[in-house]
């Protein structure tokens, strides 16, 4: 199965799916970009550059979105969103921190596994300037993305062997890094 999975992500094609997926782990997943970005890196090197690109405009699309829905939604399905896919609290405590800390906090949810999607909502339902929002959001998410591409990219060799051996004991980890951002976020 592990072959099969690296043997489509190696196919043009898979971009596209990397692209779908970060778009929609800006509005509602909660699975980190990563998850998508690695087999195909670690397939065939030369798809780095296409698919680091794809997480990057699907990112900055999703979150544009996620923004808008915050933004003209928010009662209807900003509040849909969040009582499905986090909850009103954690909102809430998004929003004090938002207002408190603007930009170190779009930064840090760019670079961390704190949940994207909810400060995105918080940015559009705050009126939060968008062109701020997805200039920070773009640099810092897409640098976030370059790096960790760079990274399979430099070390595809050792990244193929131990993702061949422990590929669902990463995926599930990923999975826990995802949900401890969302523990760092209440914990704050």
């Amino acid at each position: 199965m592990i072959n099969k999975i690296l043997d489509h992500s190696s196919k043009p094609w898979y971009s596209w799916i990397v692209f779908l997926m970060t778009v929609c782990e800006s509005i509602f997943l909660f699975i980190p970009p990563e998850v998508f970005m690695t087999p195909a890196i670690i397939a065939d090197k030369k798809r780095a550059r296409p698919i680091i690109v794809a997480a990057a405009i699907g990112s900055i699309i999703g979150g544009a979105i996620s923004y808008m829905i915050g933004l003209w939604l928010f009662d209807t399905l900003g509040v849909w969103l969040i009582e499905h896919f986090a909850s009103p609290e954690k909102f809430e405590l998004t929003k004090a921190l938002f207002i408190k800390y603007g930009v170190l906090i779009i930064i840090a949810t760019a670079i961390t596994p704190i949940p994207y999607k909810l400060l995105a909502l918080c940015a559009g339902f705050l009126q939060y300037p968008v062109l701020i929002f997805l200039g920070v959001s773009a640099i810092f998410r897409t640098g976030r993305f370059a790096i960790i591409g760079f990274l399979l990219w430099r070390f595809q060799e050792r990244a193929n062997t131990i993702f061949k051996k422990y590929s669902w004991q990463i995926t599930v980890a990923a999975i826990i890094f995802a949900l401890l951002g969302l523990l760092i976020i209440t914990m704050i």
